[in-house]
């Protein structure tokens, strides 16, 4: 259990009180997402740098759960019914609007059910995508752990935008590498307190929401932060249910001399922190604000604290929004929105999304006959997966990989930005070094572990 690899919307962020509003986005309705009517002639099909991702074919009948003649359905984890944030559900319609309307894969269209989790009903959602689902594609549920015993035992495939608990399970397919057994943010922590603040390395605190989830990524962070040559001096929680009054905090991190701070909670009470902070003129070097904050919302809630306060966010090797002018898919996921969901924010983990997606549509595209067992060995086959241009090549044929490149933003009263942590390919940086835990944090579900095995899977 960790911080989402990715940054990805944190599983910290959902669990903690003031998390269900981070773009303001409205609702789904939290049961089925039905694709947009495509054009009446066949889309682009290519995406980035991948070509002829979805087309026309003649797909035959099929035996296969959730597969038709001309339908695929997939299902769609989402924690909707309690954030309020519609981004997986939207990411689905408008990668399958654009992809039916291409023709589909082999002819075949695309389906999306979501499935609401509503935080602590991940094993329902997860039971009824056994019950009618051929795969789980694009989504992600922060109690993802809750659910996946189940997934291994009806054998479907999952190639989630995210994960938390279950990262690295059998059957999974995370389009951004798994690296389990290491710390994923080493490359952006070694920039942090050796180049960027070295003054910080031997002062770094950490504040985590008092949830088992936090608690388990408070106690991997203090331990890769030592591990590459720093020391935390300070630690608290706060309560799940909400602070009241953050100065209290802030006079500790004060007395304490932080100055670096990993703030491992949701982004609004991040916000009152540094509104706090602010107040009491404490300014630390650099606070870790985390991909959760990554968004317009946490500018809005943190307003002039931006303008003292130091925030930066890794988004593990997936190229910023702010990017797009530079880079043709993250444009291309922009132009798709603006076409088949007009008013719907493009966010980080629709980013997440529209890669899983990818990697989802292109393997089964390379199946003769549609199976789950030939779309999950095709995407595992993948040593240098960047979903066309949205991120930096992960390899995804193992899943102890440790992560090579990182992208780095800050947070200025003028809006995100990338920040100066000199890239080396584009917008990323590749000189990340391995730190593998030393702490026993436990190990991803098996096939095994629910008594069956890959031979299984057909």
């Amino acid at each position: 259990m960790r911080r989402l690899l990715i940054g990805t919307v944190t599983a910290v962020a959902v669990l903690l009180a003031g998390c269900s509003t981070r773009s303001g986005d409205d609702t789904a309705d939290g049961t089925s997402a039905t694709p947009a009517a495509g054009a009446s002639s066949p889309a682009q099909a290519d995406f980035g740098t991948l070509k002829n991702v979805c087309g026309p074919g003649t797909a035959g009948s099929s035996t296969v759960q959730g597969v038709t003649a001309k339908d695929i359905q997939v299902g769609v984890l989402s924690d909707v019914g309690f954030t309020k944030n519609s981004e997986f559900p939207d990411a689905a319609k408008v990668f399958t609007s654009w992809c039916n309307a291409a023709g589909g894969v082999n002819g075949r269209k695309i389906t999306p059910v979501t499935h609401d989790t509503a935080l602590t009903q991940v094993r329902q959602g997860v039971l009824a995508a056994c019950k009618s689902d051929f795969a789980l594609v694009g989504g992600g549920a922060a109690l993802d752990g809750l659910g996946v015993a189940d997934r291994l035992k009806c054998l479907l495939p999952d190639f989630p935008a995210q994960s938390t608990q279950a990262v690295g399970s059998d059957l999974q397919a995370l389009a951004t590498g798994s690296a389990v057994g290491y710390f994923p943010y080493a490359g952006y922590y070694t920039w942090l307190l050796k180049d960027k603040y070295p003054d910080s390395a031997q002062k770094v605190g950490i504040i985590a929401g008092d949830s088992p989830v936090s608690k388990v990524l408070s106690a991997q962070y203090k331990e890769a932060v030592v591990g590459l040559g720093g020391k935390v001096s300070y630690t608290d929680l706060y309560p799940a249910t909400g602070v009241a009054d953050w100065t209290p905090y802030a006079q500790t991190i004060k007395s304490k001399g932080v100055k670096g701070l990993m703030f491992l909670g949701d982004f609004a009470s991040l916000a009152k922190l540094e509104q706090a902070l602010t107040n009491i003129g404490y300014t630390p070097d650099w606070i870790d604000a985390n991909s959760n904050a990554y968004g317009p919302a946490f500018l809005q809630l943190a307003g002039p604290a931006l303008a003292e306060q130091h925030n930066y966010a890794e988004l593990s090797a997936t190229a910023p929004l702010e990017s797009a002018a530079d880079n043709p898919a993250t444009q291309q996921v922009i132009d798709l929105f603006k076409k088949y969901a007009p008013g719907k924010q493009v966010t980080y983990p629709v980013l997440r999304a529209f890669s899983a997606w990818l990697l989802f549509a292109t393997s089964a595209r390379d199946c003769a006959t549609l199976t789950r067992k030939c779309v999950y060995d095709n995407a595992v086959k993948q040593t240098a997966w960047t979903g066309g241009g949205l991120q930096a090549p992960a390899d995804l044929s193992r899943k102890d990989v440790p992560p090579k490149c990182y992208s780095i933003v800050t947070a200025t009263a003028k809006g995100w930005q990338a920040a100066d942590f000199k890239p080396t390919d584009g917008p990323y940086r590749c000189d990340a070094p391995a730190y593998k835990y030393k702490g026993d944090y436990g190990k991803p579900a098996t096939l095994a572990d629910v008594g069956k095995s890959p031979a299984d899977l057909t």
